[in-house]
């Protein structure tokens, strides 16, 4: 129901464009989000856009990371900038459509010098 693809190696500083597509439309998910999983870590909540256009963010994330919809390729994009190494983690996409949660199987983001 979703993939996630965009993730890789990257220098501290700089940036990645995560990307989540869906078999549906998007439109059908009340809210998507982004998460992440550390190492030895829970996973925890990055940001989410819902259906109106509102946006929410981590604190750790906020005025780095920006989260969007795009209708005309049916995406949710994370646009990631000023990574830290702290930010190194498994990313997964979170849409939720009525009674339903989707996840989808994660990408990694590794931010190493």
């Amino acid at each position: 129901q979703l993939v996630e693809s965009g993730g890789g190696l990257v220098q501290p500083g700089g940036s990645l464009r995560l990307s989540c597509a869906a078999s549906g439309s998007i439109a059908s998910f009340a809210v998507m989000a982004w998460y992440r999983q550390a190492p030895g870590k829970q996973r925890e909540f990055v940001a989410a856009t819902t259906s109106s256009g509102s946006t929410n963010y981590a604190d750790a994330v906020k005025g780095r990371f920006t989260i969007s919809r795009d209708k005309d390729k049916n995406t949710v994009p994370l646009q990631m900038n000023s990574l830290k190494p702290e930010d190194t983690a498994v990313y997964y996409c979170k849409g939720l459509s009525g009674p339903y949660v989707y996840w989808g199987q994660g990408t990694q983001v590794t931010v190493s010098s």
